[in-house]
């Protein structure tokens, strides 16, 4: 599955390296709020639906983030906009350490997302234009499994934390952990280089697309000829991060609260999910080189309805649920692991940071209401009832999104060159 890293040569596995840490420290501070949210509801005394309200705030503002994150890697170059989002978002990941309410948390969040969204944009599009076209999609996909691994050791941290402080100190400490990430930047600095497409595309040494010049271009992949495909991926990334978020974000709080598991046991319970995310994008990753981009979107979507069906409702003992936890996990999160190249290759060089950055984080910032709407419902439906109503809604759009885009497995990136959509 791994033998063709031997292939790729020195600037493409740097690249590799350097987005791959940045995706899992990433998930890694973005997903320790999933685990204190059961710490906040007990301390704090808020509601479910102020949690929810929480989350959301992150993830609407990363869109606004990755838009102008994407616009500005057109324009500074990627490696540049990857550094600055990276620092960005590990310094307020920590400063929400430091919260005294809930207002102040809303505000250190919100901000948060601001980098959290810019990194995707940058990075993703990075991995895009270095990685042949061959390898793109496994390359891609596997550096997606730091997401796997940042959320994994956000877990492995919260059992252990949760395991010998106590939770007034647990959720503050988890916080702070998340300045990790800023020692990742010198590290790019120094090893990784801007894409040769970036700069030949505009006819100097300068890290710039032809064409990224003046603020409007925030606003090129909204204008024709590019708004179709924009509207037809951002209803797609709108379905399967609105789906993903509302499993996942309460995930902890319903074996908490619903299954009544420990803290340690629902941080193992997690773990047993989250190798089946790491398993779920490599598999991921090799099938949208193998099927195509749009087959393994479809297999993830239609597998993640069934499975979540089966998780949430089923008449199943703790011990059972371990292993479709695991089942889930893998189903759920191989839909993420060809977007980066799907979205890379739909846009022509001008405009791929700024249409791939709009796109996956429109996509995030509508998809982030749905956490939001989860912590409302669940006093309704209960939490189950919730997580599973926004779950299969997101799932549902996101099909019906795959149904009026075109496949893109095996293009090459020298052909969109002629400022065409590819539609």
């Amino acid at each position: 599955m791994l033998a063709w890293l031997k292939d790729l040569n020195q600037t493409e596995r740097r690249t590799m390296a350097a987005c791959f840490g940045g995706w899992t420290l990433d998930a890694l501070d973005v997903q320790i709020f999933s685990f204190v949210i059961p710490s906040l509801l007990a301390l704090w005394g808020i509601t479910t639906a102020e949690a929810g309200i929480l989350a959301t705030s992150t993830l609407v503002v990363s869109a606004i983030g990755g838009w102008l994150g994407g616009a500005a890697s057109d324009r500074f170059g990627r490696v540049r906009v990857l550094q600055v989002t990276i620092l960005w978002y590990a310094v307020f990941t920590f400063l929400c350490g430091f919260a005294q309410d809930f207002n102040q948390l809303f505000v250190l969040k919100a901000l948060q997302g601001l980098g959290f969204g810019g990194e995707w944009a940058a990075g993703a599009v990075l991995m895009g234009e270095v990685i042949r076209d061959k390898y793109r999609g496994r390359a891609v996909g596997l550096v997606q499994t730091g997401w796997a691994v940042g959320w994994g050791a956000a877990a492995l941290l919260f059992t252990l934390l949760s395991a010998n402080l106590p939770d007034a100190l647990t959720w503050r400490v988890m916080f702070w952990i998340g300045l990790a990430p800023a020692a990742l930047v010198f590290w790019i600095r120094r090893f990784v280089d801007e894409p040769t497409i970036l700069t030949h595309a505009n006819g100097t040494t300068q890290p710039r697309a032809a064409g990224a010049t003046g603020w409007l271009h925030i606003f090129a992949a909204l204008r024709p000829p590019y708004l179709s495909i924009t509207w037809r991926v951002s209803m797609m990334v709108t379905g399967a991060q609105g789906a993903s978020y509302a499993l996942t974000i309460f995930l902890p709080t319903y074996l908490k609260t619903v299954r009544h598991l420990t803290s340690v046991g629902t941080g193992s319970y997690l773990m047993v999910l989250i190798l089946g995310a790491f398993f779920g994008f490599l598999s991921g990753a090799v099938l949208s080189d193998v099927i195509g981009r749009k087959s393994t979107f479809m297999v993830s979507a239609i597998g993640s309805i069934v499975l979540m069906v089966v998780y949430l409702f089923a008449p199943l003992s703790n011990n059972l649920i371990l292993p479709v936890g695991f089942l889930l996990g893998f189903i759920n999160l191989m839909m993420f692991s060809p977007m980066g190249p799907f979205m890379t290759e739909l846009y022509p060089t001008a405009v791929r940071g700024v249409g791939q950055g709009f796109c996956y984080n429109a996509g995030r910032g509508i998809g982030a209401i749905f956490p939001a709407l989860v912590g409302f419902l669940a006093a309704r439906l209960g939490l189950a009832g919730a997580i599973a109503t926004f779950t299969l809604g997101g799932l549902l759009l996101m099909i019906l999104a795959l149904l009026l885009l075109p496949e893109t497995k095996g293009r090459s990136l020298a052909s969109l060159e002629a400022e065409q959509p590819a539609e």
